[in-house]
């Protein structure tokens, strides 16, 4: 450790001791100044594309907008600011799955590590506005604490789709590239956040693919992207409606999970045949797939609920 480190550190200590620094303040500061803080962050990213081939059906530019800032932000050992992912498209098409398999890539237990935290709107922050400034100082404490016990949190918040618009911006101060907030370092910390907000976006640039017999990963990414960002800052239904997270570009990626195809649905009822115990019946799979709703009404091209049904189906057709 340099002078300088040893000598604020020395410091932190002595503050402690002499009763004028709290716990948060002291962990802060053997956490910053010692580099410690890693927790059970124990990234395995030689598999993670493999792992996430298998887990996560047709969706081949998720994959690669998650793939590349992820190695390069696990293998930084002082990253300049926190991992911010944005995980869009409708139910079914892989958003959950993808991110636990990350998370069990990232940490030894996995999505139940104690660094995992994972909000929902409706669990964690019911009620609406007259809750919100509550809402906003449970959720600012709740992180800064949560850091200063370890600084490779990862927090989740779903359905952002579903969040009271303001409430998530307590949190900017976090996602930036400052050095210190509220007394805690916090760069090494990775957020991601899940909607269905862009839907539309994303299923009109996969219908103009499928109608140009263009494969999905020829998009341009960058204007997917800022159409995404775009739909989810002007919907006032959002928990991004007018977000200084999304003017002040603190989300790094934002990741388009795309419409499944009917041969998607196809490889989801073998694989929940496999999870069940039972054996590939193409009679099965064909007939669950076909229960399934497409989209548009004249192609039926993709599933409008992806996968999300599969699982509950299986069981009218065995």
């Amino acid at each position: 450790m340099d002078p300088v480190r040893a000598l604020l550190l020395r410091l932190a200590l002595a503050l402690a001791g002499a009763g004028r620094a709290g716990p948060w303040e002291l962990r802060a500061a053997l956490c910053g100044l010692a580099g410690g803080c890693e927790c059970d962050f124990r990234p395995e990213l030689p598999g993670l594309e493999c792992a996430l081939a298998a887990a996560v059906l047709g969706q081949p530019v998720a994959r690669r907008a998650v793939l590349g800032p992820l190695r390069r932000f696990a293998r930084d050992p002082a990253p300049a600011k926190p991992l911010v992912l944005s995980l869009h498209g409708g139910s079914g098409t892989g958003k959950t799955l993808l991110s636990a398999a990350l998370l069990r890539a990232l940490f030894a237990d996995g999505a139940r590590s104690a660094h995992v935290h994972r909000f929902a709107p409706a669990l964690h922050f019911p009620h609406g506005p007259e809750r919100l400034p509550r809402h906003q100082e449970n959720l600012r404490n709740w992180i800064q604490g949560n850091l200063t016990s370890c600084g490779r949190s990862v927090f989740l918040f779903d359905e952002m789709d579903k969040m009271y618009p303001g409430l998530i911006d307590v949190i900017k101060p976090f996602l930036g590239p400052s050095w210190v907030v509220f007394g805690t370092n916090y760069r090494k910390a990775i957020f991601i956040f899940i909607s269905n907000a862009g839907e539309e976006q994303i299923n009109r640039m996969a219908l103009e693919l499928w109608h140009a017999r263009k494969d999905p990963e020829e998009i341009n990414l960058p204007e997917l992207e800022s159409a995404i960002s775009k739909a989810v800052f002007e919907n006032p239904e959002n928990g991004f409606w007018k977000s200084e997270i999304i003017q002040e570009q603190l989300i790094d990626v934002f990741v388009p999970f795309f419409p499944l195809r009917r041969h998607h649905v196809k490889q989801c009822v073998v694989n929940e045949l496999a999870q069940l115990g039972l054996e590939e019946s193409p009679a099965v799979v064909q007939e669950v797939s076909d229960s399934i709703s497409y989209f548009p009404e004249e192609e039926q091209v993709f599933s409008s609920t992806g996968c999300k049904t599969v699982a509950s189906r299986i069981n009218f057709f065995l």
